[in-house]
């Protein structure tokens, strides 16, 4: 059954036709898992916010086989989309939707923890962290009954963690990166504020040896910048943990990406983060336009798009993304926003 009132809450139109003529595979391809176990077609929950049934009450199996991810793909087969949240995702949003129609799951997304060690204003409002507690416990159940499927999963699958909170801060993460099962079927992909990389991922060398790609959020490029909006961050430590990434990526070979926020705070940082990206050997460096994710009071005030100092860096941005002629620098919600601010006026 649809829940009309999460629709409502997104500001989701159900009844709407996109009329977007590609397949997103994300529907067919990508399981979700939120930290109270109720599962989502999507990268995002926030993106397809209709879950298609919860781990506690069902197997993994019964999940993917039931009728309620079956009804969201074939909104996205009509070509209507009526469910998906075209305010927020970015494929949409940037007028990139992917194509394709997998005939199985290719992509688990986990979010079973928010336990982080920063505290940043864009992502909450405060502390989270739990080592002990009823969220704790749920988070190693729930880790344990993935880790079950995954041992009789058969396919190649990549597993993505960091979706919420930090991997290596997280409790719960380590016991998943420290009981997961050892086949050749299963690879990784991990987000984390790489505070704690240094320290913690010789624990978890199975988990390190098969690393597909490494993403870590840096909002600042100096010392100022990072520890305003990183809050409990110390840029020295950053530097020593990047430097380390960098020699554990030549060592593995998975994809290394700086992800940069991009914020009333640290928009004139924009070419120093491709210039940091640069220096530490990264693959691709992101700049994402910040959302509002319910956790600061004065949103508003990071409406900086119009202002001519960020169109202007925009701008060098772009210059920088021509003249290298390949994808080390992408911006797609920055040039989909600029668009929409020019077509306003």
């Amino acid at each position: 059954m649809i829940n009309k009132r999460l629709f409502e809450h997104y500001a989701i139109d159900t009844k709407k036709n996109l009329g977007i003529a590609k397949n997103c595979p994300r529907p067919a391809d990508t399981i979700l898992i939120d930290k109270q176990g109720s599962c989502y077609a999507c990268e995002c929950q926030s993106w397809l916010p209709q879950s298609i049934g919860n781990l506690q009450v069902k197997s993994m199996d019964e999940i993917i086989g039931g009728t309620m991810r079956t009804h969201l793909q074939e909104s996205i087969t009509d070509g209507s989309y009526r469910y998906c949240n075209e305010h927020q995702c970015s494929y949409i949003k940037s007028g990139a939707v992917l194509h394709g129609q997998p005939e199985r799951i290719q992509h688990l997304r986990l979010a079973i923890d928010d336990s982080c060690n920063l505290r940043c204003p864009s992502c909450r409002k405060g502390m989270i962290f739990h080592k002990e507690g009823s969220a704790y416990n749920l988070g190693i159940r729930l880790a344990d009954r993935i880790n079950d499927w995954l041992y009789h999963y058969q396919h190649p699958i990549q597993v993505h963690m960091g979706s919420d909170g930090d991997p290596f801060a997280s409790h719960v993460y380590r016991h998943f990166m420290e009981q997961t099962p050892e086949r050749n079927n299963i690879k990784y992909s991990i987000l984390t504020n790489g505070l704690m990389f240094k320290e913690f991922h010789t624990r978890v060398p199975y988990v390190i040896n098969n690393l597909q790609e490494l993403g870590v959020s840096i909002d600042g490029a100096t010392k100022d910048t990072y520890e305003k909006l990183r809050l409990g961050g110390k840029w020295d430590k950053i530097l020593e943990a990047l430097e380390c990434m960098e020699e554990q990526k030549r060592k593995h070979g998975f994809r290394f990406i700086l992800h940069f926020v991009v914020q009333k705070e640290n928009f004139h940082e924009m070419e120093t983060i491709i210039d940091l990206g640069e220096q530490f050997g990264a693959d691709r460096v992101w700049l994402n336009k910040i959302e509002d994710w319910g956790t600061m009071e004065d949103f508003h005030s990071q409406d900086i798009w119009g202002s001519g100092d960020y169109q202007n860096r925009l701008q060098k941005v772009i210059a920088r993304i021509h003249d290298r002629g390949d994808r080390f620098i992408e911006c797609p919600t920055l040039i989909s926003e600029a668009v929409r601010h020019r077509n306003r006026n």
